[in-house]
């Protein structure tokens, strides 16, 4: 193993963060806040111009933000794309070959628990140490320092990570060994998924029944109905004012998301096979969604395909 103390990491250790989009972006700006030292890179300029203006150092590649530092933290769309920055094939070689030896990887993309693992791997092999530590919270979360981080890997490697975890996210859990942290966000999104659904067909079918949106949110968060989709992102403007519904559905967490994380569920169920009616349903309706055209809205936009089937008289 690496050479590196076990010790918890201060804010005198350098980190280099790869993926600095709506996500990435915020998190890393929120670690320059807390005094510590971060160079970042992305292949989309605005958003390395909006780090930059977050007062992070800005690099001409992954590997050259990576060069030297203590601590490299990526999120990135899918497996494929964390390989590709882990290896490298352009100047400098890849992150692992340029981060400082005995470096500590966090890997905050959501992807499969497979890629996951496999990461892991590639990241000891390389002589340094790993966790995979997906997020939940959304744009909001990121931005405001409350995420929630699902954390797979050592306790040693855990344990290290945990001042850098607080700087970005409210609650930390450790889930686990390596993969673990994928593991846990598969099972939560494919709740969140279904939920829902489940929430703007009950608000669908009050619409119907003479119900208004207040009436039955004044219900059920107060009931057994009571969950995240319904008192955080209700799918109807007004009972809840922060919810995206109250901006015409801007993401949030947008539906392409929703339907790549169903994606990764469904894949994991084929793996195991766990019988999940919901859950495959889910992924369905989802990946319709955002082929149909809600890719760019928030997942709770989902409401509106429910009513436009609703109407239908065919």
């Amino acid at each position: 193993m690496s050479s590196m103390s076990s010790e918890v990491l201060g804010v005198e250790s350098r980190i280099a963060f790869i993926g600095l989009g709506h996500m990435g972006g915020p998190m890393a700006a929120n670690l320059v806040a807390a005094g510590y030292p971060v160079t970042g890179f992305d292949v989309v300029p605005a958003a390395l111009d909006a780090a930059a203006a977050a007062g992070v150092e800005v690099a001409e590649s992954a590997a050259a933000a990576a060069r030297g530092a203590a601590v490299i933290i990526t999120m990135l769309p899918a497996g494929k794309h964390v390989f590709a920055a882990f290896e490298g094939d352009g100047p400098g070689g890849g992150l692992l070959a340029a981060a400082k030896p005995g470096a500590l990887f966090l890997e905050c993309s959501t992807i499969s628990v497979e890629d996951a693992r496999a990461a892991h791997q590639m990241v000891v092999a390389s002589g340094h140490r790993g966790l995979d530590a997906p997020v939940s919270g959304g744009v909001v979360g990121a931005e405001a320092g409350t995420l929630t981080f699902m954390v797979g890997g050592s306790e040693e490697d855990f344990a290290m990570g945990a001042a850098i975890f607080d700087v970005m996210g409210k609650r930390i859990v450790h889930c686990g060994g390596p993969g673990a942290g994928q593991a846990a966000k598969v099972c939560n999104n494919m709740i969140l998924g279904v939920s829902m659904i489940a929430v703007s067909e009950a608000f669908v079918l009050g619409e119907k029944l003479g119900l208004t949106h207040q009436a039955l949110y004044d219900v059920a968060a107060n009931a057994s109905g009571q969950c995240w989709s319904l008192t955080t992102n209700c799918p109807v403007p007004g009972p809840v004012p922060t919810s995206p519904a109250n901006r015409d559905y801007q993401p949030g967490f947008a539906g392409a998301l929703m339907a790549k994380d169903l994606g990764l569920a469904v894949e994991a169920l084929n793996a195991t096979g766990v019988d999940a009616v919901m859950g495959r349903t889910a992924e369905e309706i989802y990946r319709e969604f955002a082929l149909g055209g809600g890719a760019g809205t928030d997942f709770s936009g989902i409401i509106n395909t429910i009513r436009h089937a609703s109407h239908r008289t065919d």
